[in-house]
């Protein structure tokens, strides 16, 4: 299986958000969001440049063509196009991804767009606590019906929400917009379903108006039991449950997992399901499945406090494996466990696959003029590669395509530019922007060579 070559309409390619790639906060009209105003710290950088996307992105796309890329993941900021979020759509706005999705198509780049990716505009967080609303929710259905109806006849694919799963976890309420709200269990039931509602509705309208195609995404980490310990399996059975499984089960079934439903009813957790919410959840139905995958979990059932609701049981419980490596920040390299979500996962709901961010970060150190020789990177997305393979002939999986995290150095989820994923280095620290000169790492050519073999060769 190493030297044979994936589907001849398989999709290589690159995957960013617009916060961590733009800048031009202040540039075109756009609005602020909440990254917007997040300060510098010691270990940190601010939003303000990013890696100057804004002005720079005709330079990168024309290094994903050397590559041999044919699809890139951007976000279209909900604050560029309509600065309030609910008030005003903002033509410069829309015109800079209109430019940019002329410039992909010209470049034999297929454009997939995603509609948010943490970023709520400051204006809504500030006013309705992000998703906790139900204003917000049909805001950004208003934001995502008007990038529809001027993008989706260039734009085949489409994302609403990045990592939605995330929406469930202890990370809900930040990305979610909400600044002031109680954070409180049942808020957070709130929040995720407010969101599948939104996806919904939204989902729902692209399929009633065009013809692309639209899935669901989830950030994906395989959860092993730490131990032989049942109760450590049947934690780690229960993360996939509530984490996963029941975000999938609505994109398919329209139905949330009994078990979230009984847990809900349990703890007396007022979330509403109204009559036109199951409607839409009824329509509902995905194209494809999308996720990242970085890393994989244990679960130690010991370390987690009784009554702890499973959506915290990695907030306590979670520890090292010590049969696989890790980077600096304790993200493990685990490709058994990307092939195995992906056999799992069609085996149960039988819709094509599309991982669209997979890749290691790791701190790295260049005058910007010199080739780094990143050989980890290339072992870390060789060995993926490889579990990818195996799971489309050995497991009979369709796999769309594969889009790494990311081509270009940008900074990381929480703004630190000294964790890099990229093949190619951006010359910029977290406090210097010096020249941000791109430069092609190692890995870089040799993700240009199994491009070029189509996945055939990944020496």
């Amino acid at each position: 299986m190493m030297s044979q070559p994936l589907p001849k309409n398989f999709l290589w390619g690159n995957s960013t958000s617009s916060m961590q790639t733009e800048g031009g906060v202040t540039e075109g009209g756009k609005g602020r969001s909440v990254y917007d105003i997040r300060p510098a710290t010691d270990t940190t950088s601010a939003w303000r440049v990013a890696i100057d996307e804004y002005h720079r992105y005709a330079e990168d796309f024309d290094w994903m063509q050397k590559a041999g890329m044919n699809c890139y993941r951007f976000q279209i900021s909900w604050s560029r196009v309509c600065p309030t979020g609910d008030g005003e759509f903002n033509e410069a706005g829309i015109a800079f991804y209109a430019n940019q999705i002329a410039a992909l198509r010209q470049r034999g780049i297929t454009p997939m767009i995603c509609l948010y990716h943490f970023d709520m505009p400051l204006s809504l967080a500030k006013r309705y606590n992000g998703f906790t609303s139900r204003h917000v929710v049909n805001a950004f259905v208003r934001f995502a019906k008007e990038m529809i109806d001027r993008f989706a006849a260039k734009v085949p694919f489409w994302l609403t929400f990045n990592e939605q799963n995330l929406y469930f976890t202890s990370d809900a309420f930040d990305i979610a917009g909400d600044l002031t709200g109680p954070r409180s269990l049942e808020a957070l039931y709130t929040i995720n379903h407010h969101v599948m509602v939104a996806h919904a509705r939204v989902a729902n309208y692209l399929h009633a108006t065009t013809s692309a195609k639209i899935g669901g995404m989830l950030a994906y980490e395989e959860c092993y039991p730490a131990t032989s310990n049942p109760r450590d399996a049947w934690y780690a059975r229960q993360i996939d449950e509530f984490l996963n499984q029941n975000l999938l089960s609505v994109f398919v079934n329209g139905q949330y997992s009994p078990a979230v439903l009984a847990y809900a009813k349990q703890q007396h957790l007022h979330w509403t399901i109204t009559a036109d919410d199951q409607a839409a959840f009824d329509q509902l139905h995905a194209d494809f499945f999308a996720f990242s995958y970085y890393r994989s979990h244990l679960i130690d059932s010991s370390r987690v406090p009784i009554n702890t609701p499973v959506n915290y049981y990695l907030d306590h419980g979670s520890v090292a494996n010590p049969y696989t490596q890790a980077n600096e920040w304790g993200w493990n390299v685990d490709p058994l466990g990307f092939r195995d979500i992906l056999t799992t996962v069609y085996n149960r709901y039988r819709l094509p696959l599309f991982p669209i961010e997979n890749g290691i970060g790791i701190r790295e150190v260049s005058d910007g003029q010199d080739q780094l020789q990143d050989d980890y990177r290339i072992a870390y997305h060789r060995a993926h590669l490889q579990a990818l393979k195996d799971a489309v002939f050995q497991d009979g999986v369709l796999v769309l395509g594969y889009l790494g995290w990311g081509l270009i150095d940008i900074p990381s989820s929480s703004g630190n530019m000294d964790k890099r994923y990229g093949m190619i280095y951006v010359n910029r620290t977290n406090h210097d922007l010096r020249d941000l000169r791109r430069t092609p790492k190692k890995s870089f050519y040799w993700f240009q060579q199994v491009i070029a073999s189509n996945g055939a060769h990944l020496n």
